[in-house]
C-alpha cells in the first residue's frame, strides 16, 4: 500500500511539474553581454512582444547580463528559461551541468553554412597587415567565455604563429569586456589588435553579412575603413539557442517551432536579435557542439 501511495505521489508531482512548465506565466530570456545594454534591450523588445502574443505569457522578462557568465549562471541556476549562447558558453554550461539546458536551434548563414569565424582586427594605420605582426604587441580578447573572442584563438592561433603559444608571442593580453567594446578598445589603442567575430560571408569592408563588425557598422559606431583584418580562424559552429531542460517537451517543441518560423513571421525581429543577415534556423543537439566542448575542457577546463 505504501509503495502505491509513493508511486501515486511521484506521478502527481510529475504531472503537476509538467503542467507548471506547460503553463508558464513568465518567460525569462537571457541576453549575452558585450554590447551596449540599451541597444540589446531595444533589439530584443520585438521578441518579447512576439513571445507574449504567441504563448499568452503574462510577462516576458529580458535579462541583459554584463558579461557572458551572467547568462550562463542564470541558466545553470534555473533563473532563466531561454538564451542564445556562443558555442564555448554552451560548453561551459554543459561541463558544469549537462542536464541544465538543451540546445534546440542554431543560425544558418546566407550561404547555407552553420558556422562563423573568429576575426582578428587592427587599426588600418597600425602598419600591421598579417597575423605574425602581433609579435611583441598588445592583444585583446572579447570575453573569457566567448568562443570566437577567446577559446578558438587560444586553440588555433599558435599554428599561425609557428607553433608558439599566443601569450608567449605577444607582449600582453587582456579582455575588452565583450565584442563591441573590444573593437572600440582596438580603435582607441588600448590593444594593438583584437579578436571578434563575423560570418566570413560577403566582404570585410562591409563588416561581412552578420556578426559583431556588421552590427557595429549598422549602428554607425564603426567605419570598416579604419580596420584591417589580420587573421581568420577555421569555421566555428554557430552558437545554440538553448532552453531550460526542466521545461516540458510540449513547450520545448512549441518554442522551437516559434523560432523556426520567426524569419518569416517577423523578419525584422529575426534580423534585430541576430544582428545581420541569416537564412534562418536549423535543428541542433549536443552532438553538434562536442568538438567545442572537448576543446574547452582541454584548454580552459570548464
Amino acid at each position: 500500500m505504501l509503495k502505491k501511495i509513493l508511486l501515486a505521489s511521484v506521478t502527481l508531482l510529475s504531472l503537476s511539474g509538467m503542467a507548471a512548465a506547460e503553463n508558464l506565466k513568465e518567460f525569462r530570456v537571457g541576453i549575452l553581454g558585450g554590447e551596449n545594454e540599451a541597444d540589446r534591450l531595444r533589439n530584443y523588445q520585438c521578441l518579447a512582444d512576439d513571445l507574449k502574443k504567441e504563448f499568452g505569457f503574462e510577462k516576458v522578462s529580458m535579462f541583459p547580463a554584463s558579461d557572458y557568465d551572467g547568462v550562463i549562471q542564470g541558466l545553470l541556476g534555473g533563473t532563466l528559461d531561454f538564451a542564445e549562447l556562443g558555442a564555448s558558453g554552451y560548453a561551459k554550461a554543459y561541463l558544469a551541468n549537462p542536464k541544465a539546458v538543451e540546445p534546440i536551434l542554431t543560425t544558418v548563414q546566407t550561404d547555407g553554412s552553420m558556422g562563423y569565424y573568429s576575426i582578428m582586427v587592427a587599426r588600418k594605420d597600425s602598419g600591421m597587415t598579417k597575423v605574425t605582426d602581433i609579435k611583441g604587441k598588445k592583444l585583446g580578447f572579447a570575453d573569457p567565455d566567448s568562443t570566437s573572442g577567446y577559446l578558438i584563438p587560444t586553440v588555433t592561433l599558435p599554428e599561425a604563429l609557428g607553433g608558439v603559444p599566443v601569450k608567449s608571442y605577444v607582449a600582453s593580453t587582456g579582455f575588452g569586456g565583450g565584442h563591441e567594446n573590444l573593437v572600440l578598445e582596438v580603435l582607441k589603442g588600448t590593444f594593438d589588435a583584437g579578436t571578434t567575430y563575423g560570418s566570413g560571408v560577403g566582404d570585410f569592408k562591409d563588416g561581412y553579412t552578420s556578426g559583431n563588425l556588421r552590427k557595429m557598422v549598422d549602428k554607425g559606431v564603426l567605419n570598416m575603413a579604419d580596420l584591417v583584418e589580420l587573421w581568420k580562424s577555421p569555421l566555428i559552429p554557430n552558437g545554440p539557442l538553448v532552453i531550460r531542460s526542466s521545461i516540458s517537451p510540449e513547450m520545448k517543441a512549441k518554442v522551437t517551432a516559434f523560432f523556426k518560423a520567426l524569419p518569416k513571421t517577423d523578419a525584422a525581429c529575426f534580423s534585430a536579435i541576430e544582428g545581420g543577415d541569416y537564412k534562418g534556423y536549423a535543428d541542433v543537439n549536443v552532438d553538434f557542439y562536442k568538438p567545442v566542448i572537448d576543446a574547452r575542457k582541454a584548454t580552459i577546463g570548464g
